[in-house]
Order: C-alpha cells, then sequence, then structure tokens
C-alpha cells in the first residue's frame, strides 16, 4: 500500500496531483465512507457527502501541513461535512434535529443498502437517540477505533471530555437497549 508521504509528494507535482487523489481515495474511502454513514444514516447521503468531502480535499490537500497524521485531517473534513449536511437538511425542513434524527431511525430499516442484523438496526436507532457529541465520540471509539489524542486533534476538544462524551453514550446505549 502507498504511503501518506508518496501521496503527498504526487499531489504536489502538477502531472500526478489527479493520481495522488486516486491513491488518497482508494486508501481511505471505505473508511470514511463508513463514518460518513453513521453520522448520515442513508446511503444516498452518504454518497453525496463522500463527494463533498473529496471536492474539499481536492481544493485543500496542497495546503496540507502533515502536523497531524493525514487520516485525522480527512476524517475531520468528513465530519464537517456531514454535520454540515446534517444542518442543511434540518434548515431544509425547518425541523428540529431530533425530528431529523427520528425521521433517519424509521428509514434504517427501511434502506435497501442496510445489511445489517436486529441487534445492529437496534444499535444504530440508539445512537440516533444520542446528542450529535457523544454519538461522534461513540462512533470514533466503538466503530472506528480512534484514540482519544486522535479525536481529540479531530473534534478539536479535550481527552477528558471526550472520555466523559463515551462514557455517557455507552451508559445511554445501555438503557436503550434495556428499554426496547
Amino acid at each position: 500500500m502507498v504511503s501518506d508521504k508518496e501521496i503527498l509528494f504526487l499531489f504536489k507535482n502538477d502531472a500526478t496531483r489527479e493520481r495522488a487523489l486516486k491513491m488518497l481515495m482508494d486508501k481511505y474511502q471505505q473508511r470514511l465512507y463508513a463514518h460518513i454513514r453513521r453520522m448520515v444514516v442513508m446511503h444516498n447521503d452518504a454518497d453525496d457527502v463522500m463527494q463533498n468531502t473529496f471536492i474539499k480535499v481536492w481544493k485543500g490537500l496542497h495546503k496540507f501541513k502533515s502536523e497531524s497524521q493525514l487520516y485525522t485531517w480527512l476524517y475531520r473534513i468528513a465530519s464537517n461535512e456531514a454535520l454540515t449536511f446534517l444542518a442543511q437538511k434540518k434548515k431544509k425542513f425547518a425541523t428540529s434535529l431530533q425530528d431529523v434524527e427520528h425521521d433517519l431511525s424509521n428509514r434504517i430499516a427501511a434502506d435497501e443498502q442496510f445489511d445489517g442484523d436486529a441487534i445492529q438496526l437496534k444499535l444504530q436507532q440508539a445512537l440516533l437517540t444520542l446528542p450529535e457529541k457523544q454519538r461522534q465520540t461513540f462512533n470514533m471509539r466503538y466503530f472506528d477505533d480512534l484514540k482519544y489524542d486522535e479525536m481529540s486533534v479531530i473534534l478539536e476538544t479535550s481527552v477528558g471530555a471526550l472520555k466523559a462524551n463515551y462514557h455517557h453514550a455507552v451508559k445511554k446505549i445501555e438503557k436503550y437497549f434495556s428499554e426496547h
């Protein structure tokens, strides 16, 4: 597999820039898609957010300073794009984020692209009941197995706050499972 350094080096050259982006997409697309999908839930929405994410990457990669890992930078862009999408959806339908989340919860099982079993469906529905920060923290820690210091860079918050968010998220998910 090609290294991030190689991708960044190729991206700096006009003649190899597109090849570098393809390599970057091949390397990170699946992980980013999974993260985005957990945030926006629906497959088509996740595809749209992915496309917006890679447009931002294309436009901004020349500014990447390697102060963090490339994946951390990509993850932050993907997270921000997903949050922007959810905020636009909320505004478009003039409804609360809770109503959007409730609607998404109802649509998970109907989504042809959802291939999970009943427990996965229940977990996704439980996640949609969490406040956004707790949901993001849980997704990053549980599904993406990110370390708290990596999450701290991505979300621009303290490790202590992330640990508290994760703890509260787990407790709320456990409660959801016991009640449903």
